[in-house]
């Protein structure tokens, strides 16, 4: 587990921009569960050549154009619980921090692994993940 002076600032990042922190495996399945709508998961993480660019880019994707209903995110490192239980939704896909993840009425439809985000630019990711929204908000 990581430290609360590093994680808050980055925890803050996302929900200071209309992210729900999930901290408990009930709070992930009443979010994920939505039979109706649509959900965007950031699983958040404290990897700076990662997470740097992942955090902008999900900031960026939500201010242009078609967006998810809700907003949430789970930090790996610090809410162990909800992240396991964030990742059970997210399978077949391995773990991966960050992640971001689309949910359309309860169904995982688009998902960025940590492979997708590593060495892209915020802009970049901004696109994948707005070309998601176009199909499934």
């Amino acid at each position: 587990m990581y430290p609360a002076e590093l994680t808050t600032p980055i925890a803050k990042d996302l929900t200071d921009f209309g992210f729900e922190g999930l901290t408990s495996p009930e709070e992930v399945s009443t979010a994920l569960n939505a039979k109706e709508g649509s959900v965007l998961m950031v699983v958040n993480s404290v990897c700076g050549c990662a997470a740097a660019n992942a955090r902008p880019g999900a900031k960026l994707a939500i201010s242009n154009g078609k967006k998810p209903d809700r907003l949430v995110t789970v930090f790996a490192g610090v809410d162990r619980e909800a992240v396991e239980k964030a990742r059970e939704y997210l399978l077949p896909y391995p773990p991966s921090s960050p992640s971001i993840a689309l949910f359309k009425d309860g169904k995982l439809v688009h998902m960025l692994e940590r492979r997708h985000i590593e060495g892209n630019s915020a802009q970049a990711i901004a696109h994948n993940l707005m070309d998601a929204f176009e199909n499934y908000c």
